[in-house]
């Protein structure tokens, strides 16, 4: 990604954290804290003093699926370029900070118990860009025959982590409602497969780059 791309989806970043907390700001100091504090949604009435929290938490979603889908579509693209070069991808490992934006996940239990929102709990998968630390220790390396052989591996393993794990959650809540309710159940599945997929994400670069770095200490002893 080029800087000044870079620094615009960072500046669109700082801007919505900035708007969030000035609107919460806001809706605390002059608006009785609607919106923020929990609140009964069944008989909410919009007052246009809700604009600059709803507007900045609407800003704050778009912002976070269009990053992510940026980061989907440009890793297959970098996937396919590294193939035909022979060469991996070149990643920055700080890019595994987005990793953190995984935490915003939590935020979907206080938008369920306000009004009954469970969009949130899908943010857990950002928690596979963790994965972009591991990715970026391993930039520019030549993919030989062995280093391709620890790929197939890690993806395996990885894969097979993933699918037992939504196998067994899948049996698991398959067999009734979760707590006497299907929304419970709702939620667990979203949850489960958000950190499933995540996990997955994380796991195929981690296993790589320890298959790798085992590889080359055993080269080095011999």
């Amino acid at each position: 990604m080029k800087t000044s791309k870079m620094k615009i989806w960072i500046g669109c970043g700082i801007f919505c954290v900035l708007s969030i907390l000035i609107s919460s700001w806001y809706a605390v100091t002059f608006n009785d804290s609607r919106l923020v504090r929990l609140m009964d949604f069944k008989n909410y009435t919009f007052d246009i003093r809700d604009l600059p929290i709803l507007i900045s938490v609407s800003a704050t979603c778009v912002y976070l699926t269009a990053l992510f889908v940026m980061l989907v579509i440009r890793k297959e693209k970098k996937q396919r370029q590294a193939e035909e070069s022979g060469i991996t991808r070149k990643v920055n490992p700080g890019l595994g900070w987005l990793g953190i934006a995984g935490f915003l996940g939590f935020i979907g239990f206080w938008t369920y118990s306000a009004d009954g929102t469970v969009f949130p709990f899908a943010f857990f998968l950002f928690f596979g860009f963790f994965g972009f630390f591991y990715e970026g220790r391993m930039s520019g390396t030549f993919m030989d025959e062995r280093f391709r052989e620890n790929i197939a591996r890690a993806k395996l393993k990885a894969y097979r982590i993933t699918f037992d794990i939504m196998f067994f959650a899948l049996v698991i809540l398959c067999q009734g409602k979760l707590f006497g309710s299907l929304e419970y159940t709702l939620i667990a599945v979203i949850i489960m497969l958000s950190l499933a997929l995540a996990l997955g994400m994380f796991l195929s670069e981690y296993l790589l780059y320890r298959y790798d770095h085992d590889d080359q200490i055993d080269e080095g002893e011999k």
